[in-house]
C-alpha cells in the first residue's frame, strides 16, 4: 500500500458571485459536499464559506485526480440543489476553482481559516489569495526550472521568493 500525505485547500464559487448560500442552503451543500467527498475517496478536514463561495480542506489520494474529484463534487453538488429541493431558480457553481497545497503543519491554519469564514469575512479580514476568483487559469507563467547550459538552474516562476517566506502571511 502507498504512503501518502497530501493535503488541498479548495474553494470555488458561485456563478456571478450570486449570495445564493443561505442558512439553509448552506446546512445542505456543506453536508451534501462532505458526503460526497467521502463517497469518492477524500478525506475531508474543514468546510466553511460565505453566501458566494465554499472552502474545504480535503485530503485527495494521489489516484484521484484533483480536477477529477472537484469536478464530481461541484457537478453532484448543483445537481442535488438544482432536483431535489426544486429551488424555483436554477443553481450553478462558477467555471473552475481555486486549489492550494498544504504541508502538514499548514492544514490546521488552513482549518481554522475555512472554519472561521463568517467571522473573515464579517470583520473583512480575508486572505486575498484565497478569496479571489478569476475567469482565467492563475496558474505559474512558466513551468518551474529552467536549464541553462553554462549557469546553474535558476529559478523561474511568476511570484517572488519572499511570498513564501516564513514572514509573510501567505497562503494563511
Amino acid at each position: 500500500m502507498p504512503f501518502w500525505r497530501v493535503y488541498y485547500h479548495l474553494v470555488w464559487a458561485t456563478k456571478n458571485r450570486e449570495p445564493f448560500i443561505t442558512a439553509e442552503i448552506e446546512q445542505r451543500v456543506h453536508a451534501y459536499l462532505v458526503n460526497k467527498a467521502i463517497e469518492i475517496g477524500l478525506y475531508v478536514y474543514a468546510i466553511g464559506g460565505w453566501y458566494d463561495h465554499v472552502h474545504l480542506v480535503v485530503a485527495i489520494p494521489p489516484k484521484l485526480a484533483i480536477a477529477d474529484a472537484v469536478k464530481r463534487l461541484k457537478g453532484a453538488s448543483s445537481f442535488d440543489l438544482n432536483y431535489q429541493l426544486n429551488l424555483g431558480s436554477r443553481f450553478s457553481w462558477q467555471r473552475g476553482y481555486g486549489v492550494f497545497t498544504l504541508g502538514e503543519s499548514q492544514r490546521s491554519r488552513a482549518e481554522e481559516y475555512v472554519r472561521n469564514q463568517k467571522e473573515h469575512h464579517s470583520r473583512q479580514t480575508t486572505n486575498y489569495w484565497l478569496e479571489r476568483v478569476d475567469e482565467v487559469d492563475e496558474g505559474p507563467m512558466l513551468k518551474g526550472l529552467v536549464a541553462d547550459p553554462v549557469l546553474p538552474l535558476r529559478r523561474a516562476l511568476r511570484e517572488s521568493e519572499l511570498v513564501y517566506g516564513t514572514e509573510d502571511d501567505f497562503p494563511f
